[in-house]
């Protein structure tokens, strides 16, 4: 082929790729079905003019397009990983990963079901073997996720059900590849019937070795972009690279490549907003969007340019097994839909989704590029019997056809029919307001810059009586409507905030006031509280906005692995990231109240402003106590943060002079330049946060409390290798049943209850408990609950009692604890043998009603 006809061809389909695009949208149809019937077209009229006699001067070219230097094999290796990546790298990896249970059930699932659904409905009436049959379901299961991302954000619907379906279409996409590949093996091979169990058992291998590759290459692959920050454009050369050796790699070691490709796709998502810079984050994933946009659009343009060819010798036997598999795929997709979904909304692994949701997604299940492939893939494919060729490829082309040219073209049908283009009336009501206000803003500033103008009275006051007219209709129309409650409105104020608050932090973000890694954190904790006020109110707002900071599971037992294993990183990096988000709150809650002011009270009135300043301010408030009661367990750290804020807010602030001074031409871009690079390298060394070293921590802690100020290096020494420190969330209980008797626990910060032989008791900082059960030798019942963030000192009965046999500051505490509990021990108690002092200490405890009158064979021995 002449290398001019070849890029005429290639002009020409990029041309037909733009155009389709504004077509799309005038005509109300899927960006996908006019692909591909521009594709069919351009097939059929290269085929008419090959054949026509009519005119010879288009034979080069109808003859290049039919013989198209490209097959299947440069969709699946080339074409396909690119298109899986792009998906993997944009996904909100993050927010999918709360939801990773119904995700990859739905995923996995669905793919199973419609594979067999297909393949055994196939079965008896197509005449081909169960391999072949279950090739077909394999095909068809792949669905294009655009089409059903699409109606979510065409219509009012939960976030967390959009992530969920867009998450479960992206591994849809590469278990069905994979499912695909086995039983294209079978085919291959002429195995005729299969048995599933054996062929089933290397599907772990073929998944599983896939998703280790994709990591490590995903891993190697942020490695090498982050270490090359000043060339953005090698690095986006790299990310290229990525897919298509990692689809490679995995092939060799007969794996799924496609697997690998959301694998390492997935991995670099996770890692690239703290490894890149914004600038860069932002440039590849433009840069993906369009190479994915490409690759979609070729797929289908040149799949559909070959589909007249594979329809060429269709029978009308052929639309009856088209038929079947139609029937089987739905009907596979509504036992998922109205079967497994609702199963799991019931154990609340995921949300509910109401009919008319999963109606659209049922008819919204599209068949795409994916599908288009993998079946001239096997139309392609030499080592397939012809017969099978022929049959997998029409019914599958034909199925695809189906759902793009019926169900694609009646999908916005669909979709009004079950009204969900409609507005709800609260929105409906809260718009006409929001218009309303926006307009007489409007007319006020259109009065003052008219007045700056200088502009004829006249036409002034002529505009503005038009102005009015607009205005007023705008009023009526919203007194017209229905009114809204105080409750909405405050809910609907509250989102409203969430979402400045979300926009704020992003701002900081790319300031680069805010690091990534935490710019990351708080928009998902904003995300949340925007789901959380919409489906609780206020009280959803509250718990959300405390769930941000607050401990969790990991939290728990990243406490206990210190606590009981001494394994301190886990926790220290939790508490890095409280101590960041509580720190990061102190500046951007206040920068809510200007946006109440000026927006929300404008648009819901002067009560529900108020309200929500209340709400704010109480939020701002329990930030602080949190923040002022990490400070008491970790004293310094916090300090460390806020200076490292100051100074990136210093360096955004210098940097904006600099570039105002620039456009206002007092200095050159040279000098510019100069003093940009001073400014990136004091911020490279802003870049890390401040490592929380809790071995430093106890150190200080230890030295800080009163009890052991006097102690000489020598005892120093001895407290620092026998103290023990622990750490416990609100909640958690630090003893259950029964002191052992053997330890004594100093509170170095925080709040505790106490309750022992039916008396609670508040304890704060400087306060011990268990020290009655060491020094009168005896088990008492004794239950302990943090009621705030605690840290706690404990020490063994035998330094115990060595630092009590001495006199000072230690002695003095313990005695003074005691008094403060009514229990008076005259110091000289201690003098004496320690048979003495433990008899002596139980009588006093007896007399003070601390300690109940027991047997002697019942009293605690202590071991030798």
């Amino acid at each position: 082929m002449e290398l001019a006809i070849l890029v005429a061809i290639a002009a020409g389909i990029f041309a037909v790729i733009g155009l389709s695009e504004p077509l799309a949208a005038r005509l109300r149809l899927p960006f996908s079905v006019i692909l591909a019937a521009m594709g069919i077209g351009i097939g059929i009229a290269a085929t008419f003019f090959w054949q026509t006699s009519l005119t010879n001067a288009l034979n080069p070219l109808a003859l290049g397009i039919l013989n198209l230097p490209i097959r299947a094999s440069f969709f699946l290796n080339v074409f396909l990983p690119l298109l899986v990546f792009q998906v993997a790298l944009n996904i909100d990896i993050r927010r999918m990963l709360d939801d990773w249970v119904p995700i990859l059930v739905l995923a996995v699932l669905a793919v199973f079901v419609a594979m067999l659904a297909v393949g055994f409905a196939l079965y008896p009436v197509a005449g081909l073997p169960l391999a072949a049959c279950l090739l077909v379901g394999a095909i068809v299961s792949t669905t294009d996720p655009s089409a059903v991302v699409s109606i979510f954000k065409a219509t009012p619907s939960p976030q967390r059900l959009a992530r969920i379906v867009e998450g479960e279409s992206l591994l849809n996409d590469a278990a069905a590849i994979a499912l695909f590949s086995l039983f294209l093996g079978f085919v291959t091979v002429n195995v005729a019937n299969p048995r599933l169990g054996p062929a089933l058992v290397t599907f772990p291998w073929i998944a599983g070795v896939g998703g280790l590759i994709g990591i490590a290459a995903g891993r190697f692959a942020v490695e090498v972009i982050a270490r090359m920050p000043d060339f953005p454009r090698g690095q986006i050369s790299v990310s290229v690279a990525v897919p298509l050796l990692t689809y490679l790699l995995a092939e060799q070691f007969s794996a799924s490549g496609v697997i690998a490709v959301v694998a390492a796709g997935l991995t670099i998502n996770l890692h690239m907003t703290a490894r890149f810079t914004p600038a860069l984050n932002l440039q590849m994933r433009d840069t993906w969007d369009l190479i994915a946009h490409w690759a979609g659009s070729l797929i289908f343009i040149l799949a559909a340019i070959l589909i007249p060819k594979l329809l060429s010798e269709f029978v009308l036997y052929d639309l009856f097994l088209i038929a079947v598999v139609v029937v089987a795929a739905l009907v596979a997709r509504a036992l998922i839909l109205f079967g497994v979904l609702p199963v799991l909304a019931y154990f609340r692994l995921s949300p509910k989704m109401e009919r008319p949701y999963s109606v659209a997604i049922l008819w919204g299940g599209l068949r795409g590029a994916v599908t288009l492939a993998l079946a001239l893939a096997v139309t392609e494919n030499r080592y397939v019997p012809q017969d099978i060729k022929h049959q997998v490829g029409l019914i599958a082309t034909g199925f695809t056809l189906f759902t793009l040219i019926v169900q694609g073209t009646t999908l916005r049908w669909i979709i009004r029919r079950l009204k969900l283009d409609r507005l709800s009336p609260l929105d409906v009501a809260l718009s006409n307001q929001v218009i309303a206000v926006a307009l007489q803003s409007v007319r006020e500033r259109v009065s003052e810059t008219a007045r700056d103008l200088g502009l004829t009275r006249e036409i002034v006051r002529d505009e503005a009586k038009r102005f009015a007219e607009r205005v007023d209709a705008a009023v009526e129309e919203t007194d017209a409507t229905e009114r809204l409650q105080d409750r909405d409105r405050i809910t609907l104020g509250l989102v409203a905030l969430a979402a400045h608050e979300r926009d704020s932090i992003l701002e900081g973000y790319r300031d680069q006031i805010i690091s990534a890694d935490l710019a990351e954190r708080l928009v998902i904790g904003a995300d949340m509280i925007i789901e959380a006020t919409r489906t609780g109110g206020r009280a959803g707002y509250r718990a959300a906005s405390r769930r941000v900071y607050g401990t969790n599971l990991r939290f728990r037992v990243a406490t206990l692995l210190h606590n009981y294993f001494g394994i301190a990183r886990p926790l220290a990096s939790l508490l890095e990231d409280r101590f960041d988000v509580l720190v990061s709150y102190s500046m951007v809650l206040p920068r809510l109240e200007l946006f109440i002011d000026e927006r929300i009270r404008r648009i819901h009135g002067r009560r529900v402003g108020e309200l929500l300043h209340e709400l704010l301010n109480r939020r701002l408030e329990e930030a602080r106590h949190e923040l002022e009661t990490l400070r008491l367990q970790f004293p310094g750290y916090a300090e460390e943060l806020e200076r490292r804020l100051i100074r990136r807010t210093t360096l955004q602030l210098e940097e904006g002079e600099y570039e105002a001074l620039v456009e206002d031409g007092l200095i050159g871009p040279e000098l510019r330049a100069t003093l940009g690079a001073d400014i990136d390298k004091r911020r490279a060394q802003l870049k890390g946060r401040p490592v929380l070293d809790l071995k430093r921590q106890k150190r200080v802690t230890v030295e800080g409390f009163a009890a052991f100020a006097d102690f000489t290096e020598r005892e120093r020494k001895l407290l620092r290798k026998k103290i023990r420190i622990v750490y416990a969330a609100p909640g958690q209980h630090i003893l259950r049943k029964e002191s052992s008797a053997r330890e004594v626990w100093f509170i170095a910060a925080g709040t505790v209850t106490v309750v022992t032989d039916g008396v609670k008791l508040r304890l704060t900082e400087g306060d011990l408990f268990g020290q009655f059960a060491v020094l009168a030798k005896r088990r008492r019942p004794i239950q302990v609950t943090a009621v705030t963030d605690c840290t706690l000192l404990t020490l063994d009965e035998h330094t115990f009692r060595t630092f009590m046999a001495r006199e000072g500051a230690f002695r003095t505490a313990v005695i003074q604890s005691a008094a403060e509990r009514g229990v008076i021990i005259p110091p000289e108690t201690f003098d004496r043998p320690a048979d003495e002092q433990t008899a002596h200490i139980r009588s006093i405890l007896v007399k003070a009603g601390s300690l109940r009158p027991r047997a002697r064979r019942q009293f605690y021995q202590s071991e030798p």
